[in-house]
């Protein structure tokens, strides 16, 4: 964060100072919500959660270096005192970010936010320094604290938006506002929570709604493929520039193919040029992830080879996104078990297909949430998907979103031992165990709460010797 003193922080957040002898003592470390990254010159910000109250390990964290504690009531060490630290929090992150004169860039979708905050984060880091949101801590919470991480000689700033309801993303605008907005689709994440696409539209537009107007720099980026977010043109006083596939795109993609190992490859077209891309990542979804990225990245001013270069370079910065690993038997395991919905699902069983031809393709799959009325249909439509893409195995994990799944794949055609359900990660990883031959590639993708990744893990920790395998 920039240095700033006690008494500033506290005018700032409208709070009071309490055991603080000095209030010109300045904040020059990192300002955090883990007692444990607690450091020099650091300001710890205690949150009250249903079985960790961090007020209580204030002392903790002033002994580990910490100049103070941002909190609801007096702790007994250097505290600033507010009324709703939530609120603190936001506001200590708007007043920075006014600060710095960084560039903000903002994005959100319902599918692919996180690879593609990834992309923008390395094609803009490429030119200048740039701080992005890590993970998908895109909340009311995880993004004050990612923007408190810039710092002076930041120019751009990469955040992530994520909303579980009407109001969500304006609110997260209002705590750090962007100059550009990056919306990538609209889909069946949280549609149970929502009600439909129509609300998840109105939700995600909230963030184009945001922006200055094009007079004043702002600029609406969105997916000229995806009607929902065409739509939210309409919405906006910002320039419009359009990514995709459609004929209206500004930034596109030809000559669209993937190589032997599933990596997309095409040349990009920006207004001011083109230029071959191969990614490193896997997948041709991430081609629209690429889009998106490049159009950000042409309205901050680079040049097509400059763009097709740091994406060709780009790698996956969060975990359990698409990692894949080849075990010394030659076993490739793809641990894509963060997150899962309808979209993110399907492209994913694509990518298995195209990464596995000539070789046994395995899919772990388990349940897709907050699906509320769409669950059955969803994951009977996956499952039937997984036959029509011939799928070598489907492997059904859990309960009875996993059983809808192993129904689809059989009411498509998938007799025998093409596909099965099993009851836990456990029974999945003895199948696979006892199953998998040298050459075969297995997907394990699944909801966050399902941990999925558990599969993978194992996979890797184990290889055809019964030696630790991962890389």
């Amino acid at each position: 964060m920039i240095a700033l003193s006690l008494a500033e922080i506290a005018e700032v957040v409208g709070g009071q100072t309490h055991d603080i002898p000095d209030p010109s003592v300045l904040v020059t470390g990192e300002v955090v919500r883990d007692s444990r990254e607690a450091g020099p010159g650091s300001l710890f910000v205690a949150f009250v959660g249903e079985r960790v109250d961090g007020h209580d390990f204030a002392a903790q964290v002033v002994e580990a270096g910490a100049v103070a504690v941002l909190a609801s009531r007096p702790v007994g060490v250097p505290a600033i005192v507010v009324e709703d630290v939530q609120a603190a929090l936001g506001a200590l992150a708007r007043h920075v970010v006014a600060r710095l004169g960084a560039t903000l860039v903002a994005l959100t979708g319902s599918a692919g936010k996180t690879s593609t905050k990834d992309l923008v984060a390395q094609v803009l880091g490429s030119k200048a320094p740039t701080v992005f949101t890590p993970g998908s801590l895109n909340n009311e919470i995880g993004l004050p604290l990612t923007a408190l991480t810039a710092t002076e000689d930041t120019r751009f700033l990469v955040l992530e938006m994520g909303a579980r309801g009407i109001g969500h993303i304006r609110y997260l605008t209002g705590l750090t506002p962007p100059r550009i907005g990056l919306v990538l689709n609209v889909g069946s994440a949280h549609i149970g929570e929502f009600g439909g696409r129509e609300q998840i539209a109105q939700a995600k537009g909230e963030l184009v709604e945001s922006l200055p107007p094009a007079e004043e720099g702002g600029v609406a980026i969105l997916n000229a493929d995806d009607p929902y977010v065409r739509a939210m043109a309409s919405r906006t006083k910002a320039k419009v520039i359009l990514f995709g596939e459609s004929g209206e795109a500004d930034v596109s993609a030809e000559n669209v193919r993937l190589t032997d190992s599933g990596q997309p490859s095409f040349r990009l077209h920006t207004p001011s040029g083109a230029s071959d891309v191969t990614m490193r990542l896997y997948g041709e979804h991430h081609v629209s992830n690429a889009l998106a990225a490049a159009a950000v990245a042409h309205e901050l001013g680079m040049s097509a080879d400059e763009i097709a270069r740091a994406l060709s370079e780009a790698g996956s910065l969060s975990r359990w996104r698409m990692e894949v690993t080849e075990r010394p038997d030659g076993v490739t395991v793809v641990n894509d078990a963060y997150n899962a919905n309808p979209e993110s699902m399907k492209a994913a069983l694509r990518a298995l297909v195209a990464m596995g031809k000539g070789r046994r393709t395995w899919a772990v799959l388990g349940k897709m949430a907050e699906l509320g009325d769409e669950a059955l249909a969803e994951h009977d439509a996956v499952g039937r998907l997984a036959v029509r893409l011939n799928v070598s195995k489907l492997v059904a994990v859990g309960g009875r979103e996993a059983a809808w799944l192993q129904l689809g794949a059989y009411n498509e055609g998938s007799w025998g031992e093409e596909s099965v359900h099993v009851s836990d990660a456990q029974a999945a990883v003895d199948l696979l165990r006892s199953e998998l031959r040298p050459g075969d590639v297995v997907l394990v993708k699944a909801s966050r709460s399902v941990g999925l990744e558990s599969v993978a893990q194992a996979l890797l920790e184990t290889g055809a010797e019964g030696e630790v395998a991962a890389r």
